[in-house]
């Protein structure tokens, strides 16, 4: 199974679990099933056995009737209600931290489970109270499934006690921020799985042989185009180096994992370009897995841009939050770290015969720390607890540095900083100390 397969079974499981009718309705169909189990024994049951067990239901039809209505409008009512002013709640809190906070709280397992629970009740007793039966002749009363409603109940009321608890956590900054930069930490290990090691060399400029590329490939390369439109969610780099060994050509990528791309756009190159015909553009197409919104699946900065978003949101004048932003440049400081000490895929791949066949620029860490920290210089040069922050977590990340374009990246980050601090902070005193903590950083960043 090739990577893009791989990556379409990622991204229809992903959209099953941020789905908020899949755990519900697996749950509804083990209540049905967990009915007609109770059923037949109800059915096999005799009444002394059943009045022998001092915790079954032992009342009439009547009384059935009343406990399992009573308790499926119940379930049906405290849903409706409950979600209701959770997704006003929610909606609310989307406005500070952003519209993905409601797709979090939607692939929750621990949400989807609470309207399940109500959801497999409701439906449980519903069809318990269709077997009751107290008229003429024919008196049936499913003693089993009466009782187990009860205690699906109690249950319920228990799940309900807990929604309450978890949305309430749920909304507040810490854990939004702490959920997502799980994910930043889950999306750096799976692309970039190798550490560095501890020896001289990792300290080394890493070969950039740019020298490789055919010396007529821009004037003798020809375009692919685009056959859709959208986010770009994964590339098959495998593939394309198949395509490029079958047919003795160079395919170099001029989109990367989260840009978008227009109909009819330049998504490659190839060389020699009269290689390019009507196949040779479906199948790079085919390659490249478009989408309508941005994922995770090879697209590190989109996580990046989540905490980022949250943010600069704070540091809007509306909202004005100087804390949730310093919790965000804490956690990108986190992502960094993590980052610092992995390997970057090289953007050359070569057959194998050692031949040179795609070209596909990865993300860096430059690209990384820039996505994380441009807008939160601009918009935060002006608050000066934002401002030392920032200049702190690139002293803080300094040590795990390895590379030294990754230090030149921290070390253009820390001067734009340090130069928007002598336009956007007001009192001298203060530019004073981030001038302080500057020379810090360039101390650390060049230790």
């Amino acid at each position: 199974m090739n990577i893009l397969s791989n990556v379409k079974l990622s991204s229809f499981w992903d959209t099953l679990r941020t789905s908020y009718w899949f755990v519900p309705m697996l749950m509804a169909v083990a209540s049905a099933a967990l009915w007609v189990v109770l059923y037949t024994l109800d059915l096999r049951l005799e009444d002394t056995t059943i009045r022998s067990l001092r915790w079954i239901y032992t009342g009439g039809p009547d009384g059935a009737r009343d406990v399992l209505s009573a308790i499926a409008g119940s379930m049906i009512t405290v849903t409706g209600v409950v979600f209701s002013i959770t997704i006003v709640a929610l909606t609310l809190a989307s406005q500070q931290f952003g519209p993905f906070l409601l797709r979090n709280f939607m692939r929750d397992k621990g949400n989807q489970v609470v309207l399940g629970t109500f959801i497999a009740t409701f439906l449980f007793c519903l069809l318990a109270l269709r077997t009751v039966r107290g008229t003429g002749n024919i008196i049936f009363v499913p003693h089993l499934s009466v009782s187990a409603g009860v205690m699906l109940a109690l249950l319920s009321l228990g799940v309900l006690i807990y929604f309450i608890h978890h949305v309430s956590a749920f909304i507040q900054a810490s854990t939004i921020i702490s959920v997502v930069s799980r994910d930043l930490e889950d999306a750096i290990d799976r692309l970039f799985p190798e550490q560095l090691g501890h020896g001289i060399s990792e300290y080394a400029e890493p070969a950039a042989p740019e020298w490789e590329i055919p010396v007529r490939f821009t004037t003798e390369s020809s375009p692919v185009a685009a056959h859709g439109y959208g986010y770009i969610k994964a590339i098959d780099t495998d593939t394309l180096l198949g395509i490029a060994g079958e047919r003795d050509i160079v395919i170099r990528l001029m989109k990367r994992p989260g840009d978008f791309t227009g109909a009819h756009d330049v998504i490659a190159t190839v060389w020699p370009g009269e290689a390019v015909d009507d196949d040779l553009g479906a199948a790079i197409n085919e390659s490249i897995l478009l989408g309508n919104q941005r994922t995770a699946t090879q697209d590190v900065e989109f996580v990046v841009n989540q905490i980022a978003e949250v943010a600069v949101r704070a540091l809007s004048p509306g909202i004005n939050d100087p804390f949730t932003a310093v919790i965000c440049i804490d956690h990108l400081g986190q992502g960094l770290r993590r980052m610092a000490g992995r390997s970057i895929p090289s953007p050359f791949r070569y057959d194998g015969d050692g031949t040179l066949r795609v070209i596909a620029y990865p993300s860096t860490f430059a690209d990384v720390a820039a996505t994380a920290f441009d807008q939160i210089r601009y918009y935060g040069r002006s608050n000066v607890v934002v401002t030392r922050r920032l200049l702190e977590t690139i002293s803080a990340v300094a040590p795990h540095l390895r590379r030294q374009e990754d230090r030149k990246a921290l070390l253009r980050q820390a001067e734009m900083i340090e130069r928007g601090s002598r336009e956007g902070i007001v009192e001298e005193e203060d530019r004073k100390e981030i001038r302080r903590i500057y020379r810090e950083t360039l101390a650390a960043l060049t230790y």
